[in-house]
């Protein structure tokens, strides 16, 4: 099964923002900031360096710090709505291998039709092969196929114009494989005799 989604199209269940909510809640931005923001993190050391005796400078600290958190609170939620969006768009998807490829709408229709009409051809060479050699599987013909054809092989308008020009290579090719296996089959029935 191959998966294809528009180049505009979104992957995910939840919005950014839902998604932010779960996976970046507040207090893991709060941790973000006082790990990233230079003032905060001079802050943070004139917090500890003031001793527990002094509350009103301690308090004035919290203040300034809470002032900072607020301010900065909107970028932060902005910076994480926009990673969250970017991973749930069409290049991450690809990316990740959930797709296959991005196909525009508007040509999704013809990319459709050659996928099939490729995919129907292909599939009619390799029940060929399979049939004139019943030891072999579906994944060693398709090799076979592969190592006939030397243009894209993901390219389906070119693998169609292969099948088109090359229809006699291809029906000599499966008789090569069905004399061989039926050789093999002799050469097999002969030993057997042999032995009795």
């Amino acid at each position: 099964m191959s998966m294809y989604a528009d180049p505009d199209s979104r992957g995910g269940i939840l919005e950014p923002a839902g998604i932010i909510e779960v996976k970046f809640r507040p207090q893991d931005q709060k941790k973000v900031m006082h790990r990233v923001d230079a003032q905060l993190q001079l802050l943070d050391s004139e917090l500890e360096g003031v001793d527990g005796v002094d509350n009103d400078a301690r308090s004035s600290i919290k203040e300034q710090i809470d002032a900072r958190e607020n301010d900065l609170k909107g970028v932060y939620t902005q910076v994480a709505t926009e990673f969250a969006d970017l991973h749930d768009k069409t290049g991450r998807m690809k990316a990740k291998g959930v797709i296959k490829a991005a196909v525009p709408w508007n040509r999704s229709r013809e990319f459709f039709y050659h996928l099939a009409q490729r995919r129907i051809l292909e599939d009619d060479f390799i029940a060929k092969v399979k049939a004139a050699d019943e030891s072999m599987s579906s994944v060693d013909a398709q090799e076979m196929f592969k190592s006939l054809y030397s243009g894209d092989y993901e390219d389906d308008k070119d693998v169609i114009a292969y099948f088109d020009a090359n229809g006699d290579a291809l029906d000599a090719k499966i008789t090569e494989v069905k004399k061989a296996a039926m050789t093999t089959k002799i050469e097999a029935l002969k030993e057997e005799m042999e032995s009795l």
